[in-house]
Order: C-alpha cells, then structure tokens, then sequence
C-alpha cells in the first residue's frame, strides 16, 4: 500500500452574508390589483425576476441577461458648428551665412 499523500490544507474562505430578498420592492399595489415592477425570466419563467442594473437586466438564477439599446449620442454644438478653415502663418526664411573666407 501507498503513503497517504502530503498536502496542506487550505482554509475556507468566509461566506458573505446574503441579503434577504426585499418582495415589497418587486411589487406595486394600486387600488385593489398588485402588479409586477421588474419582468420575470423568460429562460426560468414566473417566479424568477429579471434584476434591474445601470445598463442591463439579468437573472440570478440562470444568467439570462438583456443589454439596454445604446442611443446614438448628439451633441448640439457640434452639429451646428461648421469647420473653421486653418489659418497658416508664414515663418520667415532662414538666411544662409556664408562661412569667412581665410586669407
């Protein structure tokens, strides 16, 4: 039989407290019917809501997600600007000197 293989041990890292799911943000109650704020997870179905982030929606449970349509950005000032012609400045020719002559 063999040796029992040597090794060390690595510890465990410490789990992250998990913050409790907060439903009352999900929903909205108007009058007597209570409706859906975020859409569910068309992959996981009802049940699974989609999280609302900056520039996309995702599913925690399988990783479904939906990137937001960029919007071509305009900038006004540009647009009606036109284009300045350049104004090229002439620079004054370098005079040769002419080395002394030896006598």
């Amino acid at each position: 039989m063999g040796k029992p293989k040597k090794g060390r041990q690595r510890d465990k890292k410490a789990k992250k407290p998990q913050k409790p799911v907060q439903l009352w943000k999900l929903y909205e109650a108007k009058d007597s019917s209570v409706s859906r704020k975020n859409k569910f997870c068309p992959k996981c179905g009802a049940g699974f809501f989609l999280a609302a982030h900056k520039n996309r929606i995702t599913c925690g449970n399988c990783g479904y997600t939906e990137f937001a349509s960029k919007a071509p950005k305009t900038d006004d000032k540009k647009e009606n600007k036109k284009p300045e012609p350049k104004k090229e400045e002439k620079k004054p020719a370098k005079k040769e000197v002419k080395p002394a002559e030896e006598k």
